[in-house]
């Protein structure tokens, strides 16, 4: 019986490459503009005419001399690796010299170039399978135009089974974005049909960046964090360092294998912006827009009771991290990988958005020390009923961008000063963070005499008690006792009815922010200038302190600036006068 399996032909084996790595207009842009990046480009413009299936991407990056050019597009063909061992050591954002041989095989390729510093610019058309077809000397700026025409023209049924030319538009635009997020210092401009259909303006960092891919989120509402984060021990090895190879001559190495990883981190302060989607949860390595949902999945966990219900957070995690720590070589369009040490890199994304999460002298808005809002506030005393207590009027607060309790206003609103406004806080919520916190970190079960007596549960409710860690028994006909309690209970006269809330049901950490809102000090409660004082240090030093476990905003910030500009301070006195 003759054999069934045969190798197959060359030129089906291309198409099949062709096909993983070619699927879109947008992996096309995708490709060539990675390929611009590698070439350090600063500026790039993109021109699309979807139905003509036509895509050119210009660029002043390093450009190619003839011979690279001859090269550029024959089979597995690339500048960026030499050997295996390089695949350890990736600097580029492309190695695999796969995306210009497959587009040559699905569309038609044009491609002009002239290096840095070179006399002559290079036009050359290339034929199925990379071939060089012509080549001519052309007038061009330095940098490179590719120009592909006729996108799986020879493929029909593959355009038949792709989106809509407007959903394929969206899909362009999306990828344009998430590569501009990573790489915010470029200079864009993108055109459709000749005509420009977008830009995006170089910033100095992502946070700076995002208001132009997400208009209707403000500067103010983000928070940017960067850290510079040791590697994990067992991966920075002399090894590591040996196997580094020197750049090539137009394209710097985006990271190096170092003792030290950077990690760069934008949020979206979670009292001023959310999501109803967790489509913002966005992580990039090394220069490109990853897959990673171990790591989605932490920076959800890091936002968990800080959001309202079913609402989700804006984060843009970038890590620029030593090559030997990836492994890219898991998915053709490398949006997936491999991370060494994962629960390493975890650990550290936790603590650097809790870090930005925080209210400290660090990300509170610089201000020149004035006493003006004292002065403010200490007139507006002379005339109320605030709970103020003037002895301490006078004294500085140990740290100068620490919360200072000046008064209470309506037994619910704390008013605090620190050195660049004033806040209100809402003294409930705000106990509801701390005390939430503290469950999270000690949830305590303590004994009580006599024991609470409920009636009539139904087994639902038994099981969620039980499961929470409640001692009940049975006590009588549809009567239950329960013999211990969370700690911060045993104080309160609304004990059962606090415990027949928890039976509803929800996990632990439910129960937590149930017991938290229950125990915390209600608004209406009068408090002193001690009391005030403790529960916004308490509050400050909380991990989460912008909003309450339910994701309501905690306090109202009024700047001096702005108190400023509502008094017209910057008036000339003698024109305010009419002189």
């Amino acid at each position: 019986m003759a054999s069934t399996i045969q190798a197959l032909p060359t030129e089906v084996v291309y198409l099949i490459t062709a096909g993983e790595v070619i699927d879109s207009l947008a992996s096309v842009v995708r490709e060539l503009v990675e390929n611009s990046l590698d070439a350090g480009a600063t500026r790039i413009v993109v021109s699309l005419w979807p139905q003509q299936w036509r895509i050119r991407v210009a660029d002043n990056g390093c450009g190619m001399n003839l011979d690279d050019l001859q090269q550029a597009a024959t089979a597995h063909s690339t500048s960026k690796i030499r050997s295996s061992a390089d695949l350890w050591k990736i600097n580029s954002l492309g190695f695999r010299g796969e995306a210009l041989h497959s587009l040559t095989t699905l569309a038609d390729l044009e491609i002009l170039s002239r290096p840095m510093g070179g006399k002559l610019g290079w036009r050359i058309s290339y034929g199925n399978g990379g071939e060089v077809v012509q080549v001519e000397v052309t007038a061009i700026a330095p940098g490179t135009v590719v120009t592909v025409s006729h996108l799986f023209g020879n493929c029909s049924s593959r355009r038949q089974g792709l989106p809509t030319t407007a959903q394929q538009m969206k899909a362009v635009q999306a990828t344009i974005h998430q590569i501009a997020m990573c790489h915010p210092h470029l200079t864009w401009q993108i055109w459709q049909n000749d005509r420009q259909w977008f830009t995006i303006s170089p910033a100095a960092t992502t946070g700076q960046l995002l208001p132009q891919i997400l208009p209707q989120v403000r500067q103010g509402d983000l928070q940017e964090v960067k850290l510079e984060i040791p590697n994990p021990l067992n991966s920075y090895t002399e090894d590591a360092m040996n196997r580094v190879s020197t750049p090539d001559s137009c394209t710097d190495a985006i990271h190096r294998v170092s003792p030290h990883s950077a990690l760069t981190l934008v949020v979206g302060l979670p009292d001023r912006t959310h999501r109803h989607r967790p489509d913002w949860v966005r992580v990039a390595i090394n220069g490109r827009m990853v897959k990673t949902p171990e790591l989605e999945q932490t920076i959800l966990s890091a936002f968990h009771r800080t959001l309202p219900r079913d609402r989700y957070p804006i984060c843009f995690l970038h890590l620029a991290i030593s090559p030997d720590q990836i492994n890219w070589n898991r998915n053709p369009a490398k949006t997936e990988i491999y991370l060494n040490e994962i629960i390493y890199w975890q650990e550290q994304i936790t603590q650097a958005i809790n870090q930005a999460l925080s209210i400290s002298s660090t990300n509170l808005k610089e201000a020149v020390h004035t006493t003006r809002v004292s002065k403010l506030l200490k007139a507006a005393e002379a005339k109320g009923g605030y709970n103020f207590n003037s002895q301490n009027s006078n004294e500085n607060p140990k740290n100068p961008s620490s919360l200072k309790a000046v008064a209470q206003v309506s037994n619910t609103y704390i008013v605090a000063e620190h050195s660049g406004g004033m806040w209100l806080v809402e003294q409930h919520i705000a106990h509801e963070r701390v005390l939430y916190e503290q469950l999270c970190d000690d949830w305590q079960l303590v004994p009580i005499e006599p024991p609470i007596i409920l009636y009539q549960l139904s087994p639902a409710q038994l099981s969620q008690l039980q499961r929470i860690g409640l001692e009940i028994e049975t006590f009588g006909e549809q009567l239950w006792a329960v013999r211990n309690i969370p700690a911060p209970l045993q104080q309160r006269d609304d004990c059962a009815e606090a415990i027949l809330e928890l039976s509803w049901g929800g996990d632990l950490q439910t129960a937590q922010v149930a017991v938290a809102c229950r125990s915390a000090i209600r608004n209406g409660t009068p408090m002193n200038q001690q009391e005030m004082q403790t529960l916004l240090d308490n509050w400050q030093r909380t991990r989460n302190p912008r909003t309450c476990p339910h994701g309501r905003p905690i306090y109202l910030s009024l700047e001096e600036s702005a108190l400023a500009r509502f008094f017209r301070r910057n008036w000339v006195i003698g024109k305010s006068h009419g002189i």
